[in-house]
């Protein structure tokens, strides 16, 4: 049986995933209001948070903090993604596979950022993408 949450709906519901997001700069307060903004972005599974960042070695970049709370970044909002039935070791288990196609000395604020590994976990474990606001200047960057 999965693990449950106390966000989920109920038994067999599964385990709440949440995409919690951050302001990177102040000047989000503004550009959020046009549906843009510079986020952070971090995946909510089982009471913990995983994201990830940049490091000069070729080492996972993803890492593990307590929810809304990822150091360097303002909390912003939550978006409900859905439920997963993975347990918490399952879930565990998907992450160090997935961690290792995310090397600190890969990230690339354009081409694979936080918001990518993000919206990674969240197509293969509810089978929806990351809402597309989250990443919208990244994607606007590949173009320039």
């Amino acid at each position: 049986m999965a693990a449950q949450n106390g966000g989920g709906g109920g038994a067999g519901a599964g385990a709440a995933v949440v995409l919690n997001v951050y302001d990177l700069t102040p000047i989000n307060d503004y550009l959020y209001w046009f549906g843009l903004g510079i986020f952070h972005s971090g995946i909510e599974v089982h009471g913990l948070e995983y994201a990830f960042g940049a490091h000069d070695l070729s080492t996972s970049g993803v890492f593990e903090v307590e929810p809304k709370c990822c150091p360097g970044y303002v909390y912003r909002r939550s978006v409900w993604m859905g439920t997963t039935e993975m347990s918490r070791a399952e879930f565990r288990s998907f992450i160090q596979t997935l961690a290792g196609k995310y090397n600190g000395n890969t990230y690339h604020l354009i081409s694979k950022n936080c918001n990518h590994f993000t919206d990674d976990v969240c197509k293969n474990i509810t089978k929806k993408p990351a809402p597309g606001w989250v990443n919208r200047l990244a994607r606007v960057g590949q173009y320039y």
